[in-house]
């Protein structure tokens, strides 16, 4: 036991996992003012943080789960940063049976929604508040200011909203922080802002290939154009990385660092998450879901490589640039239109989720906390806000008047820089999913209808008519006579 806590003194809010976000977390938390206890597995982390950060604030350190939970303040609030699945539920239930009605468990790490909604659930038939929390920014945001996305009871944020609200990345004087919604709403707008950060990278991916084979510039050259990017309506903080990183030289070999990184893009699960949840409310995330197979497909090492040795001589016709700013320019409108896409497919995604979970989310507000500190943020998630404050039952962010304009201007560059990568042979699959989704919403008829007669044709599935209500079958197999279902 501290010497702090010996005195008396009880801490405000707990962290136990002291890893890098969990570290950084406490850090924060204290450098506002708020009493800290300290916890972790490895009680060397426990006093490293202290050691090297102890006078940030006022840090309350335990050895045991035990003394830690002793220490805080009722109700009490403890936020576990470890690692998603098994070891969450580990720290769970070491923590439940020390813990008094009322009190707070807070997962701050990556949990899956639905591991969420069963353990909200689960705890509050003990009379625990249980609150998924998304975290966002990384390392820096966490220590900085990062965006927090809470789920959870109404009651467990009247005690944690003025904590995270205070600790949270702050745009035009305002907190990137909203209670989102009851039980797994909190983690599922997370998981939902990392497959949008997957398609926005894939999209950056994409544009900075064609650069490179069209113009046949350098990383340093393209960093360039991408700085100049930043300073219109793509700024963004991953657009700025974007430079950086092509810009970055490599010490030991003197070449560009992008040229050095192997080509296997990794992944931690939450795109695939978003994508298998997006299939199972039936909606179309193709962007998000495109970006996902790409590292996928990335990894496959040994299939590219026989890919490679077989399809040797069946490459397109090398990109043919004629003028080199307009064709910048069309990649950008195109990255933009396509950026566009993936973030309306996002909303779209978070709004069937709500409806599906009984959520009540707020897409204007889910907007503006991803202005600050997350990895996402960008400068048109305000003009986001006010397309869902100027119709709260938009039907698609595509649609808005002001989205509807930026992306149709966009059209032409986006349908030529698509056409001429085909023609390439170079593989832009985030920027054609993202273009043939915008065709298909607006297409007046789609081949579904055959699909739909087919679907009859083969197992009696029915369909619906232009000219009539209900549903009918065709008898395919006898006189193909129409009778209603």
């Amino acid at each position: 036991m501290s010497e702090t806590h010996a005195s008396g003194q009880l801490a405000q809010i707990g962290v136990t996992g002291l890893a890098v976000m969990g570290r950084n977390l406490a850090r924060n938390l204290a450098r506002h003012g708020y009493v800290v206890a300290l916890h972790n597995r490895s009680v060397e982390r426990t006093r490293s943080l202290v050691a090297d950060h102890g006078d940030e604030g006022t840090f309350i350190p335990s050895e045991s789960m035990a003394d830690f939970v002793a220490s805080l303040e009722r109700p009490r609030a403890v936020i576990i940063m470890v690692k998603a699945g098994g070891p969450t539920d580990a720290v769970i239930n070491e923590l439940v049976p020390l813990l008094e009605p009322d009190d707070i468990i807070i997962d701050a790490g990556n949990a899956h929604f639905a591991d969420t909604r069963r353990r909200e659930a689960a705890l509050r038939e003990q009379g625990l508040h249980f609150v998924g929390t998304g975290v966002s920014g990384g390392e820096e945001g966490a220590l900085l200011g990062p965006s927090i996305m809470p789920g959870g009871s109404a009651q467990s944020y009247e005690k944690l909203g003025p904590i995270f609200r205070s600790i949270a990345a702050q745009v035009d004087g305002e907190p990137c922080c909203v209670h989102v919604g009851p039980d797994g709403a909190g983690h599922f707008v997370k998981m939902v802002h990392n497959g949008i950060e997957y398609a926005d990278m894939q999209l950056i991916a994409e544009a900075y290939d064609l650069l490179r084979e069209g113009l046949g510039a350098s990383p340093a050259e393209i960093a360039d154009i991408f700085r100049t990017w930043n300073s219109g309506d793509l700024e963004s903080f991953l657009i700025e990385i974007t430079a950086d990183v092509l810009a970055h030289t490599d010490a030991k070999t003197g070449k560009a660092f992008v040229d050095v990184v192997l080509d296997q893009a990794e992944q931690k699960g939450t795109g695939r998450w978003t994508v298998q949840s997006a299939l199972d409310l039936g909606i179309p995330i193709t962007g998000i879901a495109e970006a996902t197979f790409a590292r996928a497909l990335s990894g496959h090492a040994d299939q590219r490589a026989a890919a490679r040795r077989a399809f040797a001589d069946a490459g397109g016709t090398p990109l043919a640039v004629a003028d080199r700013d307009a064709f910048i320019e069309d990649v950008r409108a195109a990255l933009y239109a396509s950026k566009v896409v993936a973030y309306a497919q996002g909303f779209d995604h978070i709004q069937a989720g709500s409806e599906e979970f009984g959520w009540n989310i707020d897409r204007g507000a889910t907007a503006m906390i991803w202005r600050g500190g997350c990895i996402i943020r960008a400068r048109f998630l305000n003009r986001i806000r006010e397309a869902y404050d100027n119709d709260p039952k938009l039907p698609s962010l595509l649609v808005d008047p002001y989205f509807a304009k930026a992306v149709a201007d966009g059209v032409p560059s986006w349908r030529r820089v698509v056409a001429s990568a085909a023609a390439a042979g170079i593989p832009t699959p985030a920027f054609s999913s993202s273009l043939a989704y915008y065709d298909g919403l607006r297409r007046d008829r789609l081949p579904a209808a055959l699909i739909q007669g087919l679907r009859d044709n083969f197992g009696a599935h029915t369909y619906r008519r232009v000219d009539a209500e209900g549903t009918f079958h065709t008898q395919w197999a006898g006189d193909r006579s129409e009778s209603p279902a």
